[in-house]
């Protein structure tokens, strides 16, 4: 190996994030920076790819030094994800104003977000038949093969398990464990846990109000410093972004990415054209959508490069709260629910997708108007719990596959352009959970149209 090699990798890295942090001290905007650690990282792992390739020790050894910054990055926000979701739930449940909504905020939160999967799963069905998309078409070479003996396990798992074991998983028997993450359906299982303390709150609230006043303020107190914890860690946003993006350009595998390309752009164009679709729902609410892209294209930014709708819960919420004008209630309901619930994305494009895909290779016709009803219903159906993390599609995919009786190995022959495309569906979950935390608010009445109108709010928020 060479170790020179590596040194002089990682001195153009720190001397790029230095340069960014030069940019922060001239008051370059938060979103500005962060766009710029986009492309910096774009165009750096590109030219590691170049010089090294993707199987290389200088590349595999630089990467693993970079990490430290963009994996560490992620860890960071993933520390305070599960502690996030919890506080959000029950101060949701604590603000005045949202006990008496609880009703409509549930049934619009989740409703907006259920819908979206249904729209996304048939663009995704669409898309497919445009592009004549066939499964049969695709190689299985070695990795495809490791991924599919990987996979096996997961799949028996899956299709041994019934719709009514599926729903006792979300349950929590032990919500302690449930903070560590320790399960698939840890997050959704927090989300109940911590919607009973909820409730039990209200409650207590009718009965025993100075109590109940006491848990209030000791909620808020806790909300303020998880949020203020949040804020710290946001402001490494354009440094992990930098970081991240090297990686995923440096270790990418262009020639199977070529080989698949027809896969690869039929799957963005329903992506795009879905993205398109929440710009138009937020245009019918009588909202600018330049608006909308510019003050979460921070978040949309980082759930692209780091794959994880989890990751980017915390920064999910400071754009619809200090961002967008989303009420706090709102926005800490809505946000957590859509790590697990109607992820338009990786719960319903990429489902629909590989659906239609190997439909025919057991004989359905995937034009049948019953294949493609019972399809999308199945999605939105099992977009209940997916997992809010990278793999989350595979999850979901290895559900919709299996309940339909379709073949489940297609999901290990994409191995090759699966990150590639994961970062498209998590930056459409993201933009989905902003889309509905904006329609449930105004629905609602909860709903400040002058934040959303301000231009500096998110940037000077992350910078205080």
């Amino acid at each position: 190996m060479n170790t020179f090699l590596v040194t002089v990798n990682i001195v153009i890295l720190v001397a790029i994030i230095f340069g960014l942090y030069t940019m922060q001290k001239k008051h370059v905007t938060f979103s500005k920076r962060v766009f710029a650690g986009l492309g910096l990282g774009i165009l750096f792992g590109f030219i590691i790819n170049l010089l090294y390739g993707t199987t290389s020790e200088v590349t595999s050894t630089t990467i693993q030094w970079f990490n430290i910054v963009g994996s560490g990055y992620v860890k960071l926000l993933q520390m305070v994800v599960m502690p996030l979701v919890f506080i959000s739930i029950v101060g949701a449940f604590t603000k005045v104003k949202l006990s008496k909504n609880l009703g409509k905020i549930s049934f619009y939160g989740i409703g907006i977000l259920l819908v979206t999967t249904g729209i996304a799963a048939l663009i995704g069905i669409a898309s497919t038949l445009g592009f004549g998309l066939d499964g049969i078409e695709l190689q299985a070479g070695e990795a495809e093969n490791a991924r599919n003996a990987a996979l096996t396990e997961r799949v028996a798992t899956v299709e041994n398990m019934t719709i009514p074991e599926q729903v006792l998983s979300f349950i929590p028997a032990n919500p302690f464990a449930d903070l560590t993450g320790s399960r698939p359906t840890s997050t959704i299982a927090v989300v109940i846990f911590a919607s009973f303390i909820g409730i039990a709150y209200l409650g207590v609230r009718r009965k025993q109000q100075e109590q109940a006043e006491l848990f209030a303020k000791i909620v808020d107190s806790l909300y303020a410093i998880i949020m203020r914890i949040v804020t710290l860690i946001l402001r490494l946003t354009p440094y992990g972004v930098l970081a991240l993006m090297t990686k995923v350009a440096a270790t990418s595998n262009y020639e199977a990415i070529i080989s698949l390309g027809k896969f690869v752009v039929a799957s963005y164009v329903a992506l795009i054209v879905m993205f398109l679709i929440h710009l138009f729902i937020i245009s019918f609410a009588k909202l600018n959508p330049v608006t909308f892209v510019k003050k979460g294209l921070p978040a949309l930014t980082f759930a692209f490069t780091s794959r994880s709708s989890a990751g980017t819960l915390p920064l999910n919420i400071k754009t619809q709260t200090d961002g967008y004008g989303v009420s706090e209630g709102v926005a800490n309901f809505v946000g957590p629910f859509s790590l697990t619930i109607g992820q338009n994305g990786c719960a319903g494009i990429y489902p629909a997708m590989l659906a239609v895909m190997v439909a025919p290779t057991v004989g359905i016709n995937p034009l049948d108007p019953g294949f493609i009803v019972s399809l999308v219903l199945v999605i939105m159906i099992s977009s209940f719990g997916v997992a809010g993390v990278g793999g989350g599609a595979t999850f979901a995919s290895l559900i919709v596959l299996s309940v339909l009786n379709l073949p489940v190995a297609i999901v290990g022959l994409l191995i090759s352009v699966e990150p590639l495309i994961d970062m498209g569906r998590t930056a459409l979950n993201v933009s989905g959970s902003l889309t509905s935390g904006i329609l449930t608010s105004k629905i609602t009445g909860d709903f400040n149209e002058d934040v959303y109108n301000n231009q500096s709010s998110l940037d000077e928020v992350v910078e205080a």
